[in-house]
């Protein structure tokens, strides 16, 4: 196993190792560290030796995506969390801007060989080699998407395929040609290339590939989704959680019982969203440790978990997500007074082999958000079993649209399946 051996270790152990990296990130950030230090100076903190102990640091403050957006239209272009000079980083990447302003971020050496191994962590979880080829079907823009994990693929010595500057087509192509035995992409875009094949004959379950990895959604996540990718390619199928602001924390292994976070890497938290309290199922909030030049430090990711309490029968001792990403803060809706998250009603929609993408409309009527859920399809559908089945999953009535083939949006990045119309 990768992570220093901590992987199975006891909670002691890890706890501290996991203390005694956040002691030596503390020293290099607060007195170097103008946003740091703003925060922590704001809560009582005077000098890092008065962080002597977990309690200490149950006390820091929360940081929120917010913050980073504020503080860098304060301070453009890259704010103010920077621990060292800007000749010290040497790249910049930034969100997708699915949830708000998109924020900048900046690497260091250091930090971006910490990336490397965020990543080389999460494909040994899923049973990546060094004899395997994984193409990367990714624009390498701005955003950090799959950058890391290219680069993690180097540091396990894997053959990285870049996926960059073709359409769909042309990287079905290259991956015949060039035989990748491992993809990583979306799990939207993964269904989009099944979606393609298909329509040129191709047979995927037919190629060299055995595993796929995923991440950018909670798709992978959900069995339907799952269940559609490993028929399409006839390889396993892998979920993977990161984000921009706080790195690659989240990795399946072979069991795929759920999420390990990666815990020799990133301090976890699992917290009540409206109270702050500790919960087992909520919001996750992370620390990452290798990440001095611009850290995260109880970051609110926005993310909605539930703790696993069983044993993985991995051995791995790292905690466990039930269900992966579970869905967004910042994404649920109440209709009638209901809570419903998109990937439930995903989840339920990939049941359904015949329907191909979907799109899910929030309106007012009255004075009440209704969904209205247009999907296409391939084949012959009952409607009304799909309506059906919505309704006794979710507890709630939604219309169910079908519209012409072709006419929904198809995403290479995170996919944008909640629009919101101003009337119904």
């Amino acid at each position: 196993m990768a992570g220093g051996g901590l992987e199975a270790s006891s909670p002691e152990r890890l706890r501290e190792h996991q203390w005694r990296r956040f002691r030596a990130l503390a020293a290099e950030v607060f007195p170097a560290n103008p946003f740091v230090g703003r925060k922590w100076r704001a809560a009582g903190v005077s000098r890092v030796e008065d962080l002597d102990g977990w309690d200490a640091f149950y006390r820091l403050p929360f940081t929120h995506k917010q913050e980073f957006v504020e503080d860098q239209a304060a301070a453009p272009p890259f704010g103010t969390n920077l621990t060292y000079p800007l000749d010290r980083y040497i790249r910049v990447h930034q969100t997708s801007g699915t949830t708000g302003a998109p924020i900048r971020w900046l690497e260091t050496r250091e930090s971006w060989e910490w990336w490397a191994r965020c990543w080389e962590a999460v494909f040994r979880g899923v049973g990546v080699t060094a004899g395997d080829r994984v193409f990367f079907p990714f624009a390498f823009g701005l955003f950090i998407g799959f950058w890391a994990g290219f680069e993690g693929a180097r540091a396990l010595g894997a053959l990285a395929i870049p996926g960059g500057g073709q359409d769909s087509p042309t990287r079905l192509h290259t991956m015949e040609a060039l035989g990748a035995t491992a993809l990583v992409c979306t799990p939207s875009y993964a269904l989009h290339l099944i979606e393609v094949a298909r329509e040129r004959g191709l047979d995927l379950a037919k190629s060299p590939v055995r595993i796929t990895v995923h991440a950018g959604e909670p798709g992978a996540g959900i069995p339907a989704v799952r269940q559609r990718i490993e028929a399409g390619f006839g390889a396993r199928a892998f979920d993977h959680a990161g984000m921009t602001e706080v790195g690659a924390y989240g990795f399946e292994c072979r069991s795929q019982a759920g999420l390990h976070v990666n815990e020799a890497e990133f301090i976890a938290e699992v917290i009540d969203h409206a109270t702050g309290a500790p919960a087992r199922e909520g919001e996750l909030v992370l620390t990452n440790l290798g990440r001095a030049g611009s850290p995260a430090i109880r970051y609110r990711t926005g993310d909605l978990v539930r703790l696993a309490t069983a044993p993985c029968e991995c051995g791995r001792t790292f905690l466990r997500l039930d269900g992966g990403i579970l869905g967004r803060v910042d994404d649920m809706l109440i209709v009638r007074g209901v809570n419903v998250f998109p990937a439930a009603i995903e989840g339920i929609v990939r049941r359904f082999p015949e329907v191909d993408e979907f799109l899910i409309e929030v309106y007012t009527r009255g004075s009440m958000d209704e969904v209205r859920l247009l999907i296409e399809l391939t084949g012959a559908a009952d409607l009304g079993r799909v309506q059906a089945e919505l309704r006794a999953a979710l507890g709630i009535r939604v219309e169910v649209v079908p519209v012409p083939r072709r006419s929904l949006p198809r995403y290479e990045l995170k996919a944008r399946r909640l629009i919101r119309r101003q009337a119904g």
